[in-house]
């Protein structure tokens, strides 16, 4: 039998347990994993490309559990009344091939990119960050509120979206989980101030959402709007003058990232790295530095490896039966006439 969680499990799980909970449980198990990187398979997402959007298969494995992920990118969903982004994945055991856990993961990919994020920022940002602008206030937004105030503290939230329905989903929301939020009136306005900025919009294009002007001397910015060739948000006068472009896997980041827009050979960093000491983080209050997020398979190995330990047992996860297991391994015909012969 493999455990399943489904939409009813998972909210059940985030409503019970606790976003905030969760998310910082999920920060853990990311950096965890980031600092064991070369136990990991490691590829570029494969990503079938569409003039509407993207479908992709995100595997990896650590020579113990095997995962992978599907998910799409499609920015004019919404206006049909869909999701932009739809995910599901599953955990399997490398030494028998069986498959362990499936899941849906377009919740869970939402609170294992806010945990990522979460780990950048604690890398990366200034200590004494007060103040989280949030450029777009789309499916994002809370949980990257939510995982900034619980990696650094910070519930003073400014933000800015071209879309007035979901600058209010937004206040509505965050104000009911306790954070201090200003309406801002453009992105510059969300940007004044503020010590820690997530950029998180959708649309599918080279945009410049922050201009290098907006960005004061100090700053770090998590940028995880742009995910695949010809979608940025960053103009890239930002990233020329960061101190550090950390990154999860450059491979793929030099294809889908912001930094598609600068010269191959810009240095970066690969953020695990940042983790073990390796490369050399914010070493100045002045520094600009940029966390420049894609989303890398090993975050929802991570992911699918926490939920698993935390549904495990719980009324959080059901059985399915997927896999076909004849008494004679060698006999799976057995499975497919077992009907005709019993009459």
């Amino acid at each position: 039998m493999v455990q399943f969680v489904g939409v009813p499990q998972m909210r059940a799980w985030v409503s019970e347990a606790g976003p905030e909970r969760i998310i910082a449980g999920l920060t853990e198990a990311v950096e965890q994993d980031l600092l064991h990187w070369r136990r990991f398979d490691k590829i570029p997402r494969v990503a079938s490309h569409s003039p509407v959007g993207v479908i992709e298969l995100m595997p990896t494995s650590d020579g113990s559990l095997y995962a992978f992920k599907y998910v799409n990118g499609h920015p004019s969903n919404p206006s049909r009344g869909l999701q932009t982004v739809t995910a599901f994945g599953m955990l399997a055991d490398v030494a028998t091939g069986y498959p362990l856990l499936i899941s849906e993961m377009t919740v869970l990919t939402a609170l294992r990119t806010a945990a990522t994020s979460a780990v950048a920022a604690r890398a990366l940002a200034r200590p004494d960050s007060r103040v989280h602008a949030l450029i777009g206030a789309g499916s994002q937004s809370e949980f990257q509120a939510i995982a900034v105030r619980a990696a650094l503290g910070i519930d003073t939230v400014r933000v800015w979206d071209t879309d007035p329905a979901a600058l209010a989903k937004f206040e509505r929301n965050a104000r009911a989980l306790g954070f201090d939020v200003h309406l801002a009136s453009s992105a510059a306005d969300a940007l004044a101030g503020a010590d820690i900025v997530t950029t998180c919009t959708a649309d599918k294009s080279n945009a410049h959402v922050l201009e290098a002007s907006m960005v004061a001397p100090g700053t770090h910015i998590n940028a995880i709007g742009g995910d695949c060739p010809g979608k940025t948000e960053l103009d890239p006068e930002i990233l020329r003058r960061a101190a550090v472009i950390a990154v999860e896997f450059e491979p793929q980041t030099r294809i889908e990232g912001e930094i598609q827009q600068l010269s191959p050979n810009h240095p970066v960093s690969a953020l695990w790295d940042v983790l073990a000491g390796a490369a050399a983080g914010r070493t100045a209050d002045a520094d600009i530095t940029v966390f420049d997020s894609v989303g890398f398979a090993m975050e929802d190995f991570s992911a699918l490896r926490y939920l698993r330990d935390s549904v495990a047992g719980t009324h959080w996860v059901e059985e399915i039966d997927i896999v076909a297991e004849p008494e004679d391994p060698k006999d799976l015909f057995s499975l497919a006439v077992a009907p005709i012969l019993t009459h």
